[in-house]
């Protein structure tokens, strides 16, 4: 576990505190996507079985994506099967920012988001309406 504090590839994660196995992470949306421009948190949590086994990874921050359930669980290969005790913090989190510009339609966790994917004003409507439901229940 390596801590980004300043990254130039825009992201960050740092300890939560005190506790070393959770961390907060930031991403920032990719240039020339609908992400560009947004922000997004997010949660490590590092088991027992850490490095061997990999971190739950979630989106703190609402997240629209057909790779990202409303609950902010993500599906990405490497927390899953592909995932290899070499990969670090920031492996992660800039495989993470590339499937917000690349998504995995073909293993949708939001069907709405993997159907609109192709329509970006739509898309970037629905994205709209979904973090600011998020703000206006806050």
């Amino acid at each position: 576990m390596e801590l980004l504090v300043s990254s130039p590839k825009g992201i960050t994660a740092f300890p939560d505190g005190e506790n070393l196995t959770r961390w907060l992470a930031s991403i920032q949306g990719p240039d020339e996507t609908v992400y560009e421009g947004q922000r997004y948190k997010l949660s490590l949590e590092f088991g027992p079985n850490y490095p061997y086994s990999p971190p739950t990874v979630r989106f703190v921050s609402r997240c629209y994506h057909p790779n990202v359930d409303p609950q902010g669980a993500i599906c990405l290969d490497i927390l899953k099967e592909k995932w290899s005790p070499l990969l670090t913090v920031e492996n992660l989190l800039l495989s993470i920012r590339s499937l917000l510009a690349e998504p995995n339609n073909d293993s949708p966790l939001n069907g709405q988001a993997a159907q609109l994917w192709n329509n970006p004003s739509a898309f970037r409507i629905e994205m709209l309406k979904f973090q600011s439901a998020a703000t206006n229940s806050s």
